[in-house]
């Protein structure tokens, strides 16, 4: 009985091991998607401003960014979009960012 437990225990650790990975990408695609993310975050921090990049979240597969988050004003939305068009290897963008609404 014990032997059955431990084995229906590891099965659920491979299924939700194997959730984990982006199936739809091979390992050279992770690498490049990760190196586009990661040239992305440092333009970001420097053109725009540093403390912004913790505002603005990145996702890259297949080439496609996605970027997400809320940011002061809509000049650091449009420039964060520009500088992702402007990264090596990316072919679209997706910008989901919003801008704060000013609280009276």
């Amino acid at each position: 009985m014990k032997r059955k437990s431990g084995l229906f225990v590891a099965g659920i650790a491979l299924v939700a091991a194997s959730m984990a990975c982006r199936m739809n990408e091979t390992p050279a695609a992770q690498v490049k998607d990760a190196e586009i993310g990661a040239k992305l975050k440092s333009k970001l921090a420097s053109d725009i401003n540093a403390s912004t990049i913790t505002d603005i979240s990145i996702n890259v597969t297949n080439g496609v960014v996605t970027l997400s988050g809320q940011v002061k004003n809509s000049e650091n939305k449009e420039k964060a979009e520009q500088i992702a068009h402007n990264v090596d290897g990316v072919g679209k963008v997706n910008n989901e960012i919003q801008v704060a609404t000013a609280t009276p």
